[in-house]
């Protein structure tokens, strides 16, 4: 049974998660070297629960149990009692490596450590340990208490034990467990590309404006913001950095190939809301551009977008990254979309799917458009995906 939790990290993510294991009545430790960044997260907390009791969602007493289950160290040696730790920092995988070294040593033989990282090797983590196998990914969504799903990724050396303990305790927590295969981006980062890479080409080709696929995948797609929206929204210079690392991580496979318009966006500065402009201006008194609302146009832009994620999720279920049913949850409540991939391949049908594939291959002759083999075997015989 976890009860004592460590963070390392007193950012938004960890302090995120600091929230979310301190609702469930764990004992928490923040650990930050730096005292302002604890300062900020304690401060930051307190506005977060007093919002909640604002909405009525908390009372007073809730408020009073919450705060007292955290507390905010600057001494990695307080973490002697945990039962694990989650770290929270930079994605260096370097520094990343450091700081487990340093933790092993501190923490005690049982301790589970545990790495948030979004995208980087659990396995090259869980080397830098005299013990690996208590070593595991656990990858919570932004704002973590808010977002209901949790990747959960054993590496080869992770034992059955670690991941059985990790799989319940965060269940425990409240949240939805996927558990993915320790492969580049895990689901969520990998499942994800094409829609903002298909987004991407189909601007570079002349096919429409960036307000316009917004439109048309909001419109047709039912997404709660379109691809350059959120891209804005996530900030084109992390956005392009994690597109960049599958694209190199997948010894430089096509499919996730970025794009030259999101690398200049970023070279220029033009990051989204953080800097006042991306693909859009946020200046205060700035207009947002009109789509080009043609439905046929809107529908085709949608089409070519699903089916590469649809391709994208088959794909990784074929390459068993994870259960159908976890890639499915993983893209609904880790990024909100508003149905599971494969559920959609179901509605859409297969055959389906393989046709406008092969027709985009067809027309390109580029391996960024093959179809994948579990999509191929299942028109064939006739199958779904058993969801």
């Amino acid at each position: 049974m976890i009860k004592n939790v460590g963070i390392i990290g007193a950012g938004t993510m960890g302090s995120g998660i600091a929230q979310v294991a301190a609702t469930a009545d764990c004992k928490v430790k923040i650990f930050d070297l730096n005292q302002d960044a604890l300062d900020k997260a304690k401060t930051a907390l307190e506005k977060i629960l007093n919002r909640l009791i604002e909405k009525g969602r908390i009372d007073a007493v809730e408020k009073n149990r919450i705060q007292g289950n955290i507390s905010y160290v600057s001494d990695m040696k307080s973490f002697s009692d945990a039962d694990m730790t989650i770290e929270a920092i930079v994605e260096n995988i370097d520094i990343k490596k450091k700081v487990f070294q340093e933790l092993e040593s501190i923490v005690s033989e049982n301790c589970i450590i545990a790495s948030n990282t979004s995208s980087l090797s659990i396995a090259s983590i869980a080397s830098s340990l005299n013990k690996p196998e208590r070593c595991v990914g656990i990858h919570f969504f932004n704002p973590a208490p808010l977002m209901k799903l949790v990747e959960v990724i054993p590496a080869i050396q992770t034992s059955e034990a670690t991941l059985k303990t990790s799989v319940d305790t965060i269940e425990s927590w409240k949240k939805v467990v996927a558990v993915a295969k320790d492969t580049p981006g895990f689901i969520v980062n990998r499942v994800a590309r094409p829609f903002y890479s298909e987004s991407l080409r189909q601007y570079e080709e002349g096919i429409a404006d960036f307000a316009t696929i917004d439109w048309a995948m909001k419109e047709f797609g039912g997404f709660r913001m379109g691809p350059f929206e959120l891209m804005d929204f996530i900030g084109n210079d992390v956005n392009y950095t994690v597109t960049e690392t599958v694209f190199e991580a997948f010894y430089y496979d096509p499919r996730y190939k970025p794009a030259f318009t999101q690398k200049r966006f970023s070279e220029a500065g033009y990051l989204g809301r953080k800097s006042g402009k991306g693909y859009y201006d946020y200046s205060e008194n700035a207009t947002k551009p009109e789509p080009n609302k043609d439905s046929e146009l809107g529908q085709n832009i949608f089409n070519r977008t699903l089916v590469m994620l649809i391709n994208e999720a088959a794909d990784a279920l074929f390459w068993n990254v994870a259960s159908a049913k976890d890639i499915d949850n993983a893209m609904t409540k880790g990024v909100n979309y508003p149905k599971g991939l494969l559920a959609w391949a179901n509605e859409k049908s297969i055959d389906w799917c393989v046709t406008e594939l092969d027709k985009l291959y067809n027309e390109y002759h580029e391996d960024r458009y093959r179809c994948s083999p579990m999509l191929r075997r299942m028109k064939d015989s006739n199958q779904k995906f058993n969801l």
